[in-house]
C-alpha cells in the first residue's frame, strides 16, 4: 500500500480532533480502499482511543454475511449506489458495537466494472448511532490507485464535516 499523501495524513488528524472532541470513536465499512481508510486512521499513534475497528468487506458475499446488505439488491443493482453504503453504514455499528460513528465507502476503483458506467464512481455514508445516515456519491477520474486515495481522502474529509453538524 502507498505512503499516505500530507493532505491524508492532515485529514486524519483533523478528523481525530472531532472525534476526541466529540468522545466518539468510529468505525468503518471499506470496499474499493481495501483497508487504506482504516490503515490511515490507525498510522497516526493514540488511534486507538477514537478507531474501534473495520470491515473490509470486498466481495458481494462479504458484504451481505457480514454487514447484512441484502444480496439480491446487490446483484440487482451492484454495490456501488447509496443504498449499499447505508447498508455497510448500519452493519458497521451493529457489528462492532463499541462504534459510535460509521463511514463506509464502495467503489469501483477500474481499470474494469461489472456494470456498465460505474468505473470511478465511488459512494460514501456516515452514520452516528441512532440516526440515519447520510449518503452521497461521486465520480473520481484517474487511475486504480488515484481513484482509491481520492476516495479514502474524501471519505475522511466528509466524516470530519458531519462531526461539525
Amino acid at each position: 500500500m502507498p505512503q499516505n499523501s500530507p493532505s491524508l495524513q492532515s485529514s486524519v488528524k483533523t478528523l481525530a480532533a472531532q472525534l476526541t472532541s466529540h468522545k466518539l470513536k468510529i468505525a468503518t465499512a471499506e470496499s474499493c480502499t481495501g483497508g487504506w481508510l482504516s490503515k490511515c486512521l490507525t498510522d497516526l499513534p493514540g488511534s486507538s482511543d477514537w478507531f474501534a475497528g473495520g470491515i473490509v468487506a470486498y466481495t458481494y458475499a462479504l458484504k451481505e454475511e457480514c454487514l447484512g446488505v441484502d444480496g439480491d439488491f446487490l446483484k440487482k443493482h451492484g454495490a456501488v449506489n447509496e443504498e449499499v453504503v447505508v447498508a455497510m453504514c448500519a452493519g458497521a455499528l451493529k457489528k462492532i458495537r463499541v462504534a459510535d460513528v460509521a463511514v463506509s465507502v464502495s467503489g469501483n476503483a477500474g481499470p474494469t466494472g461489472d456494470l456498465v458506467g460505474t468505473v470511478g464512481k465511488v459512494c460514501f455514508a456516515v452514520q452516528k448511532r441512532d440516526e440515519q445516515a447520510r449518503a452521497y456519491c461521486t465520480h473520481i477520474d484517474g487511475d486504480r490507485n488515484h481513484v482509491r486515495e481520492q476516495a479514502t481522502l474524501k471519505a475522511l474529509m466528509l466524516c470530519d464535516e458531519y462531526l461539525k453538524e
